[in-house]
């Protein structure tokens, strides 16, 4: 019997590793769970936003708007909301999903310091 904790929904995804596959993003799907007055403070180019708190209303989209086989990136602040939402995608049958580590805030410390802080 195998242990399903060993075998998550999705994976988790360093901040490096994000900038890495940005470089080269043909096939990505991007997105990001903040609050539009965040994404508008501090946010990475190329991202859709889906606030988690506007679910209602974008949750019916998700299978027309995106790929359930195609890589899925998810970010928010700091990775737990993130989180919420891949287990989301998950349960909607998307296969290939990525949990930002440390979400934008830990990319702007390691990776762009020029993303602003908040």
């Amino acid at each position: 019997m195998t242990n399903q904790s060993t075998n998550p929904a999705f994976t988790q995804m360093s901040v490096e590793e994000l900038a890495k596959r940005l470089a080269t993003p043909e096939g990505l799907q991007l997105v990001d769970v903040r609050e539009p007055q965040e994404v508008a403070i501090a946010n990475i180019s190329g991202f859709t936003n889906l606030p988690l708190s506007e679910y209602a209303a974008w949750s019916e989209q998700v299978q027309a708007r995106f790929d359930p086989q195609a890589e899925t990136i998810v970010l928010c602040h700091h990775g737990m909301r993130s989180a919420q939402m891949c287990q989301w995608l998950a349960s909607q049958g998307f296969t290939n999903i990525k949990n930002v580590e440390g979400g934008i805030e830990a990319y702007a410390v390691l990776v762009d310091s020029s993303i602003p802080r908040y």
